[in-house]
């Protein structure tokens, strides 16, 4: 089972409240994997966290997990072990910018 936490806007969205408990099929899953199951189980997010062609990661959000910026990690790098056996979950966060 993996946590995940989303920003408040995609929980208004998707209709979530609090965290979004996931079940991956795959031994070592990826953020990837992740996210593929958590668009296939809420339809409504796909094209807000990553962009619907290429399926990079959307420029103003930020992926964290067990004390981690995993941003710039590739899409099948292995989760962190926090996260795959649900201790810690992992935190979408929209970045904020501005002057």
């Amino acid at each position: 089972m993996i946590r995940i936490t989303i920003p408040f806007h995609l929980r208004t969205l998707s209709g979530v409240e609090g965290e979004i408990a996931l079940d991956v099929d795959r031994t070592a899953p990826t953020l990837r994997d992740v996210l593929d199951v958590l668009e296939a189980r809420y339809p409504m997010l796909k094209g807000t966290i990553r962009d619907h062609v290429t399926g990079q990661r959307r420029a103003f959000v930020r992926f964290f997990a067990c004390g981690q910026d995993l941003s710039n990690e590739g899409p099948d790098a292995a989760l962190p072990d926090g996260i795959t056996n649900g201790a810690e979950p992992l935190m979408i966060v929209g970045a904020i910018a501005g002057g």
